[in-house]
């Protein structure tokens, strides 16, 4: 990683948290770990139908500043938050995750310096960001249950860990679906493993898949993990959601990617992705009975699904018609972006969020309007929105010039007719996730 000048700063503002949550230390280094969020160009929703998904890391990216420890205790704080964790990895367990208080000693019992003393010392904000945008899953959960996840997953695949101080900070925005939660889990299994040892990426995602699948609860697929361990700069993963095999696919020159975010949190409508997961699982299962050997979605095509559309109930045929497309054209946009085909790409774009919105049913009037917004602008050559939907973001493939003009124009035009808060945020595709070298 080449360090900026802003790169510097927070080294030196993360060294200085340290210090002002445990402590000065002799003798000891501090270490960075770092990963980047990941937003999905194309291909949602189709991680569990077994398909294909085009993901890319971002440089929106979560930090964790640490000093190794000689025992297994772990503690971290926020940057962001006076909140702290503490826990043991030989005694950390799933269960911890769905009781109150869960791994959690907070500033005196745990050894840690006061929350004032720390903001005093490292400049934090008002507890906007992490707290909340990596703590958002329901019920107990706390943002700290991912770290203390991804401990329990490293012991129970026997890899050696090591006990750490650190403090965690992000630049990723609070509930926009941009990968936090993933981004939380590869920092946190960097620190405990240490730069002695290097796994590769498809291993490092699939132990913080485990974390967040075994630990958490959460039914989650590895896209988003797999995405931020293997990013590469200037390069997308087209995925095999089945598979997990994947290739780069090249980004085109002279195009930024920039995310908006509608400002309408995601979770408004937490049912309705169980919801879509159950009618894909219906629509194989119906259409087993006539197509013997029909696993899921991913092995069907667009004439048999025309043969048999009759035994599904409207809304299951609808969202067997979304996903059949859906990966098609992933694999179309993957094609198109390699021969630099905008025109193609941006054709793409628009058939996908289409389907979104009126047969997989995942989209919203905030969602809708930003895309509205986004292609009145000349120089925006693609906008869809991505991720889980009901809120959220979109993405959009503009060319650099055009992007001040689409900030503009998500202030003046999506706030005033939506009510929300807009923010855009031009992103690099930048490396997956690794140390900070310091020096």
């Amino acid at each position: 990683m080449v360090q900026t000048q802003r790169d510097r700063a927070r080294i030196e503002t993360l060294s200085a948290a340290l210090d002002a949550a445990f402590g000065p230390a002799t003798g000891v280094a501090v270490e960075i770990a770092r990963a980047p969020g990941r937003v999905n160009l194309i291909g949602d929703h189709m991680d569990y139908n077994e398909g294909f998904t085009l993901p890319a890391a971002i440089e929106l990216d979560t930090w964790l500043a640490y000093r190794r420890r000689e025992d297994d205790l772990v503690r971290v704080v926020s940057r962001h938050s006076r909140e702290g964790s503490s826990f043991s990895i030989d005694t950390v367990a799933p269960s911890a995750a769905s009781s109150p208080g869960s791994g959690t000693a907070i500033a005196a019992a745990s050894g840690f310096g006061s929350g004032t003393a720390i903001a005093a010392a490292s400049g934090f904000g008002s507890g906007t960001a992490i707290g909340a945008a990596l703590g958002s899953a329901p019920g107990p959960r706390r943002w700290s249950d991912y770290v203390a996840g991804t401990a329990w997953s490293l012991r129970e695949a026997d890899i050696p860990t090591y006990g750490f101080d650190g403090v965690v900070d992000t630049t990723l925005p609070i509930g926009a679906g941009l990968g936090s939660s993933a981004a939380l889990e590869l920092v946190s299994a960097l620190a405990l493993i240490g730069p002695s040892r290097v796994l590769a990426p498809p291993s490092l995602a699939a132990l913080a898949q485990r974390a967040e699948r075994d630990y958490m609860g959460i039914d989650a697929g590895i896209v988003d993990q797999l995405a931020v361990a293997a990013g590469r700069v200037d390069r997308a993963l087209l995925l095999d959601c089945r598979s997990l095999d994947f290739r780069y696919v090249t980004m085109p020159f002279g195009v930024r990617v920039v995310v908006c975010d509608t400002g309408e949190k995601r979770d408004s409508r937490p049912s309705a992705n169980v919801t879509r997961r159950a009618e894909c699982a219906r629509a194989v299962a119906l259409l087993a009975e006539q197509i013997p050997g029909l696993c899921s979605l991913r092995d069907l095509d667009a004439s048999s699904l025309r043969r048999y559309r009759g035994i599904l109930p409207d809304n299951v045929a609808a969202r067997a018609e979304h996903v059949v497309a859906e990966n098609a054209r992933v694999l179309a946009a993957a094609a198109a972006m390699d021969a630099g085909d905008l025109d193609e790409v941006s054709r793409i774009f628009a058939e996908s969020h289409a389907s979104l919105r009126d047969r997989y049913g995942v989209s919203s009037a905030a969602l809708d309007t930003m895309v509205e917004v986004a292609l009145a602008i000349p120089g925006v050559i693609a906008s869809r929105m991505t991720g889980l939907g009901f809120g959220g973001c979109t993405v959009n493939l503009v060319l650099a010039d055009a992007v001040p003009a689409l900030q503009a124009a998500v202030g003046r035009e999506y706030d005033g007719r939506t009510g929300l808060h807009g923010a855009v945020y031009p992103v690099g595709v930048v490396e997956g996730a690794g140390p900070v070298r310091l020096g």
